[in-house]
């Protein structure tokens, strides 16, 4: 009963930080601020995208999987989260720098792939 606690947790830094990544492209302008905005941008982005994935990947393991084991499924939806906000945000990283090209896109994902491969054959 305390993955709860934690899910409670994960649920409140993705409000807080999707709450956050709306102040930054509200309020703050890349142009004017230059770095400091976009690495608020994209350090929101992440935190709010890390939750999202997280809490819908983990509900996602619970309804196929029956196993009764919510802290395993809690850090391999963790884990699973960060990486796909790492893929989104490193693909809107090169969007912004023109260089995001459809098979830059499918690299980054077979990346992300790969590295996932690697965590789960080390369970």
């Amino acid at each position: 009963m305390t993955h709860i606690y934690y899910l409670i947790g994960i649920f409140a830094a993705s409000i807080l930080g999707w709450v956050s990544w709306m102040v930054v492209i509200n309020n703050l302008s890349p142009f004017m601020s230059g770095y400091l905005a976009l690495g608020f941008f994209y350090g929101s982005l992440f935190i709010a995208l890390t939750g999202t994935f997280s809490i819908l990947n983990y509900y996602l393991r619970i309804s196929l999987n029956k196993d009764k084991n919510y802290f395993k499924h809690l850090n391999t939806a963790l884990r699973q989260g960060s990486l796909l906000s790492i893929m989104v945000c490193v693909g809107l990283a090169f969007q912004r720098l023109r260089v995001l090209t459809w098979w830059d896109a499918l690299l980054l994902l077979m990346i992300v792939l790969l590295l996932e491969y690697y965590f789960m054959s080390r369970e």
